[in-house]
């Protein structure tokens, strides 16, 4: 008896908790189908009285969201892509290649996580104002080309390949070009899908970085997007809702279809250390 209260206490906190967590999510929901009078009223209204579908529409109609989706997606893909590469790479060699001073440059690599982000802002603005990639895709991209939470993450997963699975492969000829692609890569898929998830929204929600080196309309993101739907004169609460319905929505997907994937893959590459 005591036990099964103690299960629906825990179920009751949960579902609180849970509810909690997703009630800004939710709230989204509802006031992008918000009338402008219901979505601007005081006190507000939690659940919507009428459903407006064309607050969607008229999104599309004033900034071209599309376009920013367009281009969040390309930035935030080929972040993935050279995360996942340079990442992996980086990681086989600190798990399984013998080098002088490897544990050191592995600290050292570690320790520049403790780095924050806003303090490199400027550095690398510098940079890549002199190489002239303001306002471009490159100068979107390559700064965030190398992780080094992706680097550790992988390479505690590595850590945990058997060794004997390497000796065998050299037996039959393989080199740690062939034993990387053919073995560690298939074998570490749990790992590559949580980097490639967490690096995705990561990229997916930034923000300062692409307000910061773009100027043009066709080179900027989702996040600047929404904040052009505020104008200066009143703000039609029902279409920011609108806009960041549509900006969530993919990333949102993306989680529910990738939460399996980044739970395992935090969850092995935190075994061993």
């Amino acid at each position: 008896m005591k036990r099964h209260l103690n299960s629906t206490l825990l179920y009751v906190l949960l579902t609180i908790a849970a509810a909690l967590i997703l009630y800004p999510v939710i709230y989204t929901f509802f006031m992008a189908v918000m009338s402008p009078e219901e979505a601007s009223a005081y006190p507000p209204s939690f659940l919507p009285h009428s459903f407006h579908m064309e607050n969607f529409t008229e999104v599309f109609e004033i900034v071209p969201i599309a376009a920013f989706i367009g281009n969040t997606f390309l930035i935030s893909g080929l972040t993935m892509i050279g995360q996942l590469i340079t990442a992996s790479l980086a990681a086989y060699a600190f798990a399984k290649m013998d080098f002088k001073g490897k544990n050191f440059i592995f600290s050292m690599f570690v320790a520049t996580m403790m780095i924050p982000w806003e303090v490199t802002i400027i550095p690398n603005y510098l940079t890549v104002r002199s190489w002239n990639w303001l306002d471009t895709y490159q100068g979107l991209t390559v700064p965030f080309l190398a992780t080094a939470f992706g680097t550790f993450l992988l390479r505690q997963f590595f850590l945990q390949l058997p060794k004997e699975l390497f000796e065998a492969a050299r037996m039959d000829g393989c080199g740690h070009i062939r034993y990387f692609v053919f073995h560690v890569l298939p074998l570490s898929r749990p790992a590559l899908g949580t980097l490639a998830v967490y690096s995705f929204l990561n990229m997916y929600n930034s923000y300062l970085w692409p307000l910061l080196i773009t100027n043009s309309e066709n080179m900027r993101t989702v996040q600047i997007g929404i904040s052009m739907l505020e104008f200066q004169e009143s703000t039609s609460w029902n279409l920011v809702f609108a806009g960041t319905a549509l900006v969530i929505l993919p990333s949102l997907l993306l989680l529910i279809f990738g939460l399996k994937q980044l739970v395992r893959g935090m969850a092995a590459g935190a075994l061993k250390g």
